[in-house]
């Protein structure tokens, strides 16, 4: 058997009538023994183990399950493990109870392929009653208030009531600042009415003859009438208008005069070439 260079080359067959050498020969996975070309299968070799690779299920009558003999084992001992460790009569009914639909006097049986769950109910219908007027929906089911989205939208809102307060006391600085210029208004009145009480006295200052003077420009004033239209007129516009304070940049270089600082900076960038330097 082989050659003087392979020496273990070919095996003869296992098959006593045979006994061909081959020199690629075949395993049983079964019996484990070699065969030719021609006894390699199991029923032309009578493999005694053909058995061992079969795969044998019986169905329990109990629970509707399958129960897989095992071949070296004897099938009344492999259902009697089945029978006290895995067997459960109440899932009989739920493998062989055909699911139907549930509308009242639909007797469509529920498979895969024409089974459709409502999205609204999260029930399952047939394809005739998949929409809600059709199987008369009840609409979506409320969410339970233990649950953690609720908490942390309550939380959401908890925070979106934050800036009602917040305007609240905007609303109330705005009523004080209101009732400042009210209260500004009013004494500006008080004013008005102490100045029209001072021409009353005009006839007692013109008959004595005293020379009336401006206690802010030294001007001098022959009635007191006279006096009180000069400070209205001439130091009333000017206390309107140092009112409001106007503060003015004047340029280093030009001496222009600008309101906004930066429209100064950019007119020295534009102009004078970057430079305030003088």
């Amino acid at each position: 058997m082989g050659t003087p260079e392979f020496p273990d080359l070919g095996k003869h067959c296992a098959v006593s009538d045979c006994k061909l050498i081959d020199f690629l020969p075949f395993t049983c996975d079964c019996c484990d023994q070699v065969y030719c070309l021609d006894h390699r299968s199991y029923n032309k070799h009578q493999c005694t183990k053909a058995d061992k690779q079969d795969v044998t299920v019986v169905i329990c009558p109990l629970c509707a399950k399958g129960v897989r003999l095992v071949p070296d084992q004897d099938p009344n001992i492999t259902w009697e493990n089945h029978v006290n460790t895995e067997c459960d009569p109440s899932n009989y009914e739920k493998v062989t109870k055909k699911k139907k639909c549930p509308v009242p006097g639909c007797r469509v049986i529920l498979v895969f392929s024409n089974t459709i769950k409502c999205r609204d109910c999260t029930v399952e219908h047939c394809l005739k009653h998949r929409f809600g007027p059709d199987h008369k929906c009840p609409g979506p089911t409320k969410v339970e208030s233990s649950f953690s989205f609720m908490n942390l939208l309550n939380g959401s809102k908890k925070q979106e009531s934050k800036p009602k307060s917040s305007a609240t006391s905007w609303s109330t600085s705005f009523l004080n600042a209101a009732s400042n210029v009210r209260a500004s208004a009013e004494a500006g009145v008080s004013k008005l009415s102490s100045w029209q009480t001072a021409r009353g006295g005009v006839g007692q200052s013109h008959s004595s003859g005293q020379v009336e003077q401006c206690p802010q420009c030294g001007a001098k004033f022959s009635s007191v009438t006279t006096l009180v239209d000069h400070v209205q007129k001439v130091h009333g516009r000017s206390r309107n208008r140092s009112g409001a304070k106007v503060t003015i940049d004047v340029c280093p270089k030009c001496s222009r005069g600008f309101r906004d600082p930066v429209v100064l900076v950019e007119h020295v960038e534009r102009d004078h070439g970057g430079s305030s330097r003088s």
